[in-house]
Parts: C-alpha cells; structure tokens; sequence
C-alpha cells in the first residue's frame, strides 16, 4: 500500500471509530441542540450572501461535488442564495460548464436583485414557483435533458408530505453515483421547542421522517452514514442519499 492510500484506509478506520463511539455521537447531538437555540447556522457567509447552512455540511458537499464533477446542481429553496453561490464557485473553479438551478415559491426580490448582481450568477438559474408543482418540474427536466452527472439538494418546506412529493420527483433526476441531499432532517432529532410557531413541521413531520419512509421502498438509494460520522455536526443525519443503481 502506497503513502497515499495508507492515509486514505486511515481516514476510512477515523470514521468507522467515530461512527461506533456512541459518546462522541451524543455529545454532538448536544452541542447541536445548544447553538441551535442560538441560530449558530446564520452566522455564515460565503462571496458576500448569507449562506445559512453549517460549515460542516458545505465541506462534504464540496467532497460530493469534486469527486462526481456535476454538470447540474439542482436546489429546492433558495433563501439569500448564499449555497446557489457556494455551488455555483466550486463549479467555476472546476471549469467545466456545470451550473446550478435554484427552486423557490419565494424568490423575494431583494434577494433575487443580490443574486442576479453577484459574479457567481453567470452559473445561476432559477425558477419560482412550488418545487413539487408539475409546471415546476416540466421546466427542470428541461434542465436535466442530456446532463451526464446531476446532484440534487432538498432543502425547502420541511413538512414530511412535502419533501415525501420531493423525495419521489427529483430522485429520478440524480445520476448513479450522485447524491440526493436532503437538509434539515435533525429536526426529528432536537426538541419541539426549537422549531418557530409558524412553522407546521417538527417531530414525527419532517424531513428525515419522509426520508425513513421513503428509502424503504426505494433501493436504488441508499444512506451514506459515513458522512454523517465524519462529520459529528449535521443538520442533515440520513439525509445523504447515494444513488447505487
């Protein structure tokens, strides 16, 4: 075995370890708990836009995204735009022409003018309207025709039905080997009382609850909990979903 392969079966037995350390894995629900009171994923940036997101989270997608090379990213939710940006950069410095496709029933104008003024546009498109809307997914399988390699994110209304309606209409969009990244599936894991009033999901309904149904029947998917143990901090846990078939 080479130095370079002798450092990867390192990291590989780093994460197995993590992953059986069931220490390690509670201390990491409690400091999520913690900050999250504290809305610890707002207080990051990236090129200038809010990208509310863990950093954590953003470097196992650029993992993702380097080792697939993508020539769609697909988002649902898209919020300051701060991970269209994030997305669309690592796409640029890639410099292949993959680009990215930001879904929102929101898009407010102050957000989409930033948007639409950064440098990282120019690898941006966006369409707003319900992300499980069929006119909606008419125009992204316009996108979709002919790309070699798509990732697709979910991250928009957290409700289980909703991402459920997500789940089994973007899936046949991500290629083998990509990945389905559903965001925010630690909700079933923190207390009620972190969730906002306004908001109908919360435990027992939301999106790891549509992911556990889901991935039942569907075994083309399957869940890569080794990010999930490498990473320790995640507002995603079961929500990277590879596509193996």
């Amino acid at each position: 075995m080479n130095k370079i392969e002798q450092f990867k079966a390192e990291v590989l037995e780093n994460i197995k370890n993590l992953g059986d350390d069931s220490d390690v894995q509670a201390l990491s629900r409690v400091w999520m708990r913690e900050v999250t009171r504290h809305k610890y994923a707002y207080n990051f940036s990236w090129m200038g836009r809010p990208l509310i997101q863990l950093p954590q989270d953003m470097v196992a997608v650029q993992e993702i995204i380097w080792k697939i090379k993508p020539d769609l990213i697909i988002e649902t939710g898209v919020a300051h735009g701060g991970s269209l940006i994030y997305y669309a950069s690592l796409l640029e410095m890639m410099g292949e022409d993959g680009y990215v496709l930001g879904i929102d029933v929101d898009i407010r104008e102050h957000n989409r003018v930033e948007i639409e003024n950064h440098p990282m546009y120019k690898r941006i498109k966006m369409i707003q309207g319900s992300s499980i809307d069929s006119a909606v997914i008419e125009k992204v399988k316009e996108h979709v025709s002919e790309k070699k390699s798509v990732l697709v994110v979910l991250d928009s209304n957290h409700t289980h039905d909703h991402v459920m309606s997500e789940l089994e209409l973007y899936s046949p969009f991500v290629t083998k080997e990509s990945y389905l990244v559903v965001f925010d599936t630690l909700v079933e894991d923190m207390p009620d009382d972190l969730q906002p009033n306004d908001r109908p999901w919360g435990k027992g309904n939301n999106p790891k609850t549509a992911v556990w149904e889901w991935i039942k029947k569907n075994p083309s998917f399957e869940i890569d909990k080794k990010i999930e143990h490498k990473l320790l901090i995640t507002v995603a846990p079961d929500g990277y979903l590879k596509r193996v078939s």
